[in-house]
């Protein structure tokens, strides 16, 4: 692999705009919003460019104001915006009602008929869009906007490996968007492509006897069942790692993190992180643009799981969806902190 200075990332998704009442209110009593912008992809663009990688993010945005103020948020976070598109007539949108103590967060889209999700991208040369870029990103998210979207990423996937790239991908299911056997069997269709598979849902593994071999897994898995798992999924798929990260919710205002990183032929464990929060949203982005980072950086695999979880943990104490943390010694220092494992 290059010098982490020389590769060139690149990821392909919407941007969407974020309104949230301020002071953890509910939407109903709201009578103002907080404006930001976010979006799976471009959340793990932001957190690799804000750790000084080289990163690039294509979207197609409404030529308005809307559309110029999220292509310059963008471009503030050091993200280059060169290979987006300007078409369509509305930017997508998400309302977040913030959870506090035992109040969980809740989500509402507003995102049909988006410029991104609305765009024909039969015009879009693959080769001339990642030629000269070492590493493809993508997200389950993208495919579940429509056929167009789904046929989308498949040709990004195949181009990538013709031009020797390596692809990670993030399964980031999102029931509001699309039903769960059918995100099975499309993201399952991807896994051939992927080099560096993020989250084991949703994907079809059906053992011996037709049942998935996941049915039945904790979603706070042991030890010897994650790495049963792992092992399984990449004697199918040769992938070079896997990462997941596992959640402990305490209230909706304390939580733990820790995760599991297969790679090398083995499963490796993080260490367990208890924390309170501030804005959950992006989370899990910034643990992929974490792993993704120590695996661009050639960390040990004990690093690239420490630090994934790490810069998971700290986008929790930052408003907004974007990881904005430039100062890669503070996710070092938290990462080699001793913390009492209390779940």
């Amino acid at each position: 692999m290059k010098d982490i200075k020389e590769i060139k990332f690149i990821t392909i998704g919407e941007i969407l705009l974020r309104l949230s009442p301020p002071n953890y209110e509910k939407i109903r009593n709201a009578s103002s919003f907080n404006i930001t912008y976010g979006g799976a992809e471009a959340n793990v663009a932001a957190g690799l460019a804000n750790l000084g990688v080289d990163s690039t993010f294509f979207t197609v945005l409404p030529d308005s104001s809307l559309g110029r103020a999220a292509l310059r948020y963008l471009r503030t976070n050091d993200i280059h915006m060169s290979k987006a598109i300007y078409a369509g007539e509305r930017l997508g949108i998400y309302y977040l009602e913030e959870g506090f103590a035992v109040r969980s967060s809740k989500v509402i889209y507003d995102r049909k008929n988006s410029a991104f999700s609305t765009y024909d991208f039969s015009g879009v040369d693959m080769k001339e869009l990642l030629e000269g870029f070492d590493w493809l990103h993508l997200s389950g998210i993208t495919p579940a906007l429509g056929a167009n979207c789904r046929d989308l990423v498949k040709r990004a996937l195949i181009t990538a490996k013709e031009l020797g790239m390596i692809v990670s991908f993030d399964g980031n299911y999102r029931s509001a968007l699309w039903g769960w056997q059918e995100a099975r069997d499309c993201i399952t269709e991807y896994l051939p492509y992927v080099d560096v598979l993020i989250g084991i849902e949703p994907i079809n593994l059906p053992g011996p006897d037709g049942k998935d071999m996941k049915e039945g897994l904790s979603m706070q898995p042991d030890f010897k069942s994650q790495d049963r798992i792992f092992k399984e999924l990449a004697k199918r798929y040769n992938f070079k790692a896997i990462g997941r990260h596992v959640r402990y919710v305490h209230s909706g205002s304390e939580n733990s993190l820790k995760a599991y990183l297969w790679y090398d032929g083995e499963t490796w464990e993080s260490k367990t992180f208890r924390f309170n929060i501030l804005d959950r949203v992006g989370g899990g982005d910034a643990f992929s643009s974490g792993l993704i980072y120590g695996i661009m950086e050639q960390m040990s695999p004990n690093d690239i799981v420490n630090f994934a979880v790490s810069s998971s943990v700290i986008k929790h104490t930052i408003h907004g969806d974007f990881n904005i943390t430039d100062d890669k010694q503070a996710i070092f220092r938290l990462m080699n902190q001793e913390f009492e494992v209390r779940r």
